[in-house]
């Protein structure tokens, strides 16, 4: 490259938009005007945003011939389909920042790193496994008829599907890879969960391994029950982002994975939940809004199209948030005397989740209501868990179990059929009838029991082939950070 670069400028023969990824980035200096060895870091810096800048090019010149037989308004709409998509996942990877700081924060000091570890490389290990097998086992053909799907290993990219459906006329034609992208992203929200359930006393590897197990096997089989037309769909079940899909098959797994493990040191003293602050509720704070804004592409984008009811999503979604954050601060306030921070964090999500099954079949006002109670319930459920002598050191169970079954649920009370003004209802309290509440019912007994069955399978397989999946009592005492990383967030700064 060095060579390329002192040699004198020649006109390209070929344009950029033509260049492979091979030779794209010298044609691309090679424009430059102006380049000097001592410009080589800024240059440097730059690299990331010319090798996106290409990629563009390169997808839009390989578009001009794959979508050359669509009319135009047929080409606009199949393209901002694909890219509201493609940014809807950028906002859900998003997330992932969210929760390492929500948990991070909450969590002492000493557990810092490991749960950043946890938290980052699990996103890695979910869009692998799901890469490998986790997406056909979703999305792919019927093997077990509304049971069970497979099409064989790794994901086939061929987009002539998604053209052929936008040539017909239709909406909503994704190529499979922004589609695999998305749906791997919601893996790995699924797996994130779990780890705020485990915080601070398992094992990196062996939660390593179980998230593999469930990325690639455990939540693709029972995704596939609802959003590949699976038993609950020919049911007439609504789960339209994954409030029990995702967020309480997440929470399910984490809560089977912390009653094995068993409470922290310290946590219970003659049967006495005790206090455990958090160590920075600056860091978890900001986490909160980060996963407030990445919501937007959780919920709006399993809209699956740039349309005119994203916007609605969009509304439903902040308007359940609020309402979960009103609720909690005003109970908390109640309860403990004074406005709670973790509870005000844990009521926006407790919200969040409460919609995210029904954000595509509620009115705002009832949004709002779902979200409130959610953020009711989510105060309720932490109080009613330390009770039980269960250890969930950031309230996780108690946001995505506990609500996602709630957010499940209540569509079958007050949920509408779709976004349109003057939607008929369908819950028990609008006009519906009983029969939805007991399809919801089902379909969210279904997620608990599966992954309850299957977790508890999996928790103990590995346990039992790498002697445990808890830490020593001393490296718990000393930190997971010292004990499994070798490292310390703070290095700099004296434990209080």
């Amino acid at each position: 490259m060095t060579t390329a670069l002192q040699s004198p400028p020649r006109r390209s023969t070929s344009r950029l938009q033509d260049a492979s990824l091979l030779n794209g980035p010298m044609l691309l200096l090679r424009s430059i005007k102006g380049f000097r060895r001592s410009q080589s870091w800024a240059w440097l810096a730059s690299v990331p945003l010319a090798l996106v800048g290409l990629g563009v090019f390169t997808f839009s010149a390989r578009a001009e011939v794959a979508l050359s037989d669509l009319t135009g308004p047929q080409a606009a709409a199949f393209l901002a389909d694909n890219l509201w998509l493609f940014i809807a996942t950028i906002l859900v990877i998003f997330m992932n920042a969210g929760f390492a700081m929500v948990e991070a924060g909450m969590c002492r000091q000493k557990n810092a790193v490991n749960i950043l570890a946890k938290n980052l490389f699990v996103f890695a290990l979910a869009v692998t496994a799901y890469w490998v097998i986790g997406y056909s086992l979703m999305y792919g053909g019927s093997v077990v008829d509304g049971w069970l799907y497979f099409q064989g290993l790794f994901v086939d990219p061929d987009p002539s599907g998604a053209l052929e459906c936008a040539a017909a006329g239709d909406t909503g034609c994704l190529v499979p890879a922004v589609d695999f992208l998305f749906q791997s992203a919601f893996a790995g929200t699924a797996a994130t969960i779990v780890s705020g359930l485990v915080a601070e006393r398992v094992k990196f590897g062996e939660f390593v391994v179980f998230s593999i197990v469930l990325t690639a096997f455990i939540y693709p089989i029972a995704g596939s029950w609802q959003w590949n037309g699976g038993w609950l769909a020919e049911l007439g079940f609504i789960d339209f982002a994954g409030s029990s899909i995702v967020h309480s098959v997440g929470g399910w797994a984490g809560l089977v994975g912390a009653m094995l493990l068993g409470p922290r040191i310290g946590k219970f003293v003659d049967g006495k939940a005790q206090a455990m602050p958090g160590h920075n509720m600056a860091i978890a704070t900001l986490g909160a809004l980060i996963l407030w804004i990445g919501w937007y592409g959780f919920n709006p984008g399993s809209e699956l199209a740039m349309d005119q009811y994203v916007a609605y999503v969009a509304v439903t979604t902040t308007l359940a948030a609020a309402g979960g954050a009103i609720a909690a601060t005003v109970l908390s306030t109640i309860t403990s005397g004074k406005p709670d921070l973790t509870m005000i964090i844990n009521g926006i999500l407790a919200g969040l989740v409460s919609i995210t099954a029904g954000c595509g079949n509620m009115t705002f006002a009832g949004s709002w209501l779902a979200g409130a109670v959610g953020g009711l319930i989510v105060v309720v459920a932490v109080a009613a868990l330390d009770s039980a002598g269960i250890d969930d050191p950031v309230g996780a169970f108690s946001v995505h179990g506990v609500c996602g079954v709630w957010g499940t649920v209540v569509i079958g009370l007050w949920g509408v059929d779709g976004m349109d003004p003057g939607a008929a209802g369908i819950g028990l309290l609008n006009g519906g009838g009983i029969n939805q509440f007991f399809i919801q019912a089902l379909g969210a007994a279904a997620y608990g029991i599966w992954t309850v069955v299957t977790c508890w399978i999996a928790w103990q397989i590995i346990g039992g082939f790498f002697g445990g999946i808890r830490v020593s009592e001393a490296e718990e005492t000393q930190g997971l950070d010292i004990g499994e990383h070798g490292m310390e967030a703070y290095p700099d700064f004296a434990s209080s």
